[in-house]
């Protein structure tokens, strides 16, 4: 496929870098907004926390499957026309979202929202190389990333003030006219479609087997009992599936065969570990801070904004100490140091007020941006130039995963320590959250197992 001529004017280029930005932090956004509408949503609905989760559950779901061949339908249908196809299913979505008179509407509007989100998030990325020169084209990356990380930062801000202000509907239809605002500037400032794109064909069944398989998966975290067992094996059997049918396939969904290249599969493990650990933070927050402490929707949301605009605060020089020091040790040093915070919640949850969460998970999050970006830069950088893409594409796999298992599983577990009654009661909830960060720090402690194990500087080459 030819590469669209460059945009005439730095007016027109703004307007497609705009609409980019946008694109990458609107679905960042509506992912951390929704968490803070989960215990409105328990009152409006009377739903067991089961329910409420399948809201995060949905929507991780819908970004996973489809962020895999995302990058391939741009390439074959025109990245332009999928883009603008992406940010007005994901307008619609949220609408949807926004009027959903039953929770099983809304689970499945979430859905749509996440497949909508994964078509943005991949095709921003993507198309981000035909607005700016090669020489400036790092700019248009670290730009898109830092939006990225103000979308998840003003989630829960945004969430928690209008939740309380105007009702759970609120923050779904704060997306809409956002949406709509990207998908003007991306119509006016993005470059046309080659006339001329790509006939590959996509493996429809491997696709399907994926999806089942991640279903399966979610279904098997969430329920309890001889249900869950069930629908483990079902992900268990169909996984088996794919894996066989994506061996033999000449175009397969997924590079597979990387997996065996020294150091990349304990870098992608590592990965989805901290990310469960992550998203688990953004989950129970809101009903600890207040079940336990009182405080408003609008007061817990600002606060739990603080973690991931530390985040973003954090990525450059956690760039710097990777320069200086080398990927491996800034590793090591970030889950250190979020290992040292887990531990902090798990012992002092309950105690000296809501800095005494706050604080942690500060630093728990400062640990992360360190984790990540020295990870990023082992697992992609360690890959050969021709295989970049597809490790890349793995990592973001890796990645929704573990958010994925975080939210099912981790915050099924914890549904399961403090009882559906808990979740008002302040004690039960400083159990619970003791025993999840307990938990955490060892999966951390894994994680740092793991990369320790790995050599640096590994390349991984088709």
């Amino acid at each position: 496929m030819s590469e669209p001529k460059p945009l005439p004017t730095p007016a027109t280029r703004r307007l497609g870098l705009l609409a980019l930005g946008l694109a990458t932090l609107l679905p960042m956004l509506g992912g951390s907004l929704a968490n803070m509408v989960l215990p409105a949503l328990g009152q409006a609905f009377g739903v067991p926390f089961a329910s409420l989760q399948w809201v995060l559950v949905a929507y991780l779901l819908g970004i996973t499957c489809l962020t895999v061949v995302a990058g391939r339908l741009g390439d074959r249908f025109g990245r332009r026309r999928l883009l603008l196809l992406g940010l007005g299913l994901f307008a619609l979505a949220s609408l949807l979202c926004a009027l959903a008179p039953t929770m099983s509407w809304l689970i499945a509007a979430r859905a749509l929202q996440g497949v909508a989100a994964a078509c943005m998030l991949s095709l921003a990325l993507a198309m981000v190389g035909q607005l700016v020169p090669p020489a400036r084209r790092g700019w248009g990356m670290g730009l898109l990333g830092t939006l990225s990380a103000c979308g998840t930062a003003l989630g829960p801000s945004f969430g928690g003030l209008l939740t309380a202000g105007f009702g759970w509907q609120a923050p779904f239809l704060l997306l809409v006219p956002l949406s709509l605002l990207a998908l003007g500037c991306a119509r006016l400032g993005l470059p046309r479609d080659s006339s001329s794109p790509q006939q590959e064909g996509m493996n429809l069944a491997s696709l399907s087997l994926l999806v089942t398989a991640l279903l399966c998966y979610g279904l098997a975290l969430t329920l309890g009992g001889a249900l869950a067992l069930w629908w483990g094996a079902g992900a268990l059997l169909v996984t088996a599936s794919f894996v066989r049918r994506e061996r033999r396939a000449p175009v397969p969904l997924l590079p597979l065969a990387l997996l065996g290249a020294p150091g990349l599969g304990n870098g992608l493990v590592a990965s989805a570990l901290v990310a469960s650990v992550m998203v688990l933070t953004l989950l129970i927050g809101p009903f600890y801070l207040r079940g336990v402490f009182g405080l408003s929707l609008g007061t817990v949301g600002l606060m739990i904004s603080g973690g991931p605009l530390l985040a973003a605060l954090t990525g450059m020089p956690a760039g710097w100490l990777v320069d200086r020091l080398g990927a491996r040790q800034v590793v090591r040093l970030g889950l250190a140091v979020m290992g040292t915070a887990a531990l902090g919640l798990a012992g002092a949850a309950g105690q000296f007020g809501p800095l005494g969460y706050l604080l942690p998970i500060l630093l728990l999050t400062a640990g992360y941006a360190l984790f990540q970006t020295a990870n990023n830069s082992a697992v992609v950088g360690g890959a050969s130039e021709q295989t970049r893409g597809a490790v890349a594409g793995l990592l973001t796999l890796s990645r929704n995963l573990g958010q994925l298992t975080g939210v099912a599983g981790l915050g099924g577990l914890f549904a399961a320590l403090v009882g559906e009654q808990g979740l008002t009661l302040a004690s039960e909830l400083v159990f619970g959250t003791r025993a999840l960060f307990a938990l955490s720090a060892l999966l951390i402690g894994l994680a740092f197992w793991l990369v320790g194990r790995r050599r640096e500087g590994m390349l991984v080459s088709a």
